[in-house]
């Protein structure tokens, strides 16, 4: 955004990585934020030399040829919580990430504090929405051990539907991964990801499930080279195929980003060894 470019407020924000526009909208609509001193109004415009505020805070807005899109996959291990603080005094998914230039990292979803795996952050909430939101389908891609003796019929039931606390839920796919007697490991797939869905599927068929790894969110896989509790920068090209895939320009960084990682066996062995 240049000095002679004024572009809608909830976008600006949004780009900050303050949240989904939709998000921002009710704030404007609820008097929240301010441009110069004034009341914003939905609909208002607004340039990078303006002094906009949230709830009284300034908020610092770079030109749009200084604002790109990043997005970190972060190997969660056991034991962390998904949010920003926790009032037992966990540790957060957060407490690892590095630092932003510019807004805030928004986890892309979460995952419950006995779940690890690929957990994916971004500093554009409008981009963080959009793939979280139900209606783009994005699939998510978890290697599971079960405990107790499965069936046929109980995989027909996962992949056919369950009502699960009200809703209909259901498997995209189940396929078998290795495992012995009543210890099997099963990949899975779905498109929404409600809060332990998949956890209350299986708990659904009588059976508990003992580990749960998320492997894949969407296009991009849980990096074989990185190790639990750390993260890494997706690269350019793979930003642009997130994006596309819920309908999203972005600018990303053109040069390639450090990578915080450490050699691993393929991650599909590492769960089930």
């Amino acid at each position: 955004m240049s000095k002679n470019k004024s572009e809608k407020l909830q976008k600006i924000l949004a780009n900050a990585g303050l949240g989904s526009r939709r998000e921002i909208e009710k704030w404007i609509a609820a008097g929240r934020v301010s441009v110069n001193g004034s009341i914003a109004e939905l609909g208002e415009r607004a340039t990078d030399k303006d002094t906009i505020r949230v709830d009284g805070r300034v908020i610092k807005i770079k030109p749009s040829d200084e604002v790109y899109t990043r997005i970190i996959a972060y190997h969660k291990p056991l034991d962390e919580v998904s949010t920003q603080k926790d009032p037992e005094g966990r540790p957060t998914v957060f407490d690892k990430l590095p630092n932003t230039k510019f807004g805030r990292w928004i986890s892309i979803g979460r995952l419950d504090i006995n779940t690890t795996g690929l957990l994916l952050f971004t500093n554009n909430g409008e981009l963080a929405h959009r793939l979280m939101h139900p209606s783009y389908q994005v699939e998510r891609k978890y290697a599971v051990r079960i405990h107790g003796q499965v069936t046929d019929e109980m995989l027909d039931n996962l992949k056919s539907g369950v009502l699960i606390d009200g809703d209909m839920c259901n498997f995209n796919y189940i396929q078998p991964g290795g495992g012995e007697g009543s210890n099997q490991w099963y990949e899975v797939g779905l498109s929404e990801g409600k809060n332990r869905e998949v956890r209350k599927l299986w708990m659904s068929q009588g059976v508990d499930v003992s580990r749960l790894i998320r492997v894949q969110y969407g296009p991009i896989e849980l990096p074989k080279a990185l190790s639990r509790g750390r993260w890494m920068d997706l690269s350019e090209e793979q930003i642009k195929q997130v994006a596309d895939l819920v309908d999203l320009e972005v600018q990303a960084r053109k040069s390639q980003p450090k990578k915080r990682s450490t050699k691993n066996k393929n991650i599909w062995k590492k769960t089930i060894n």
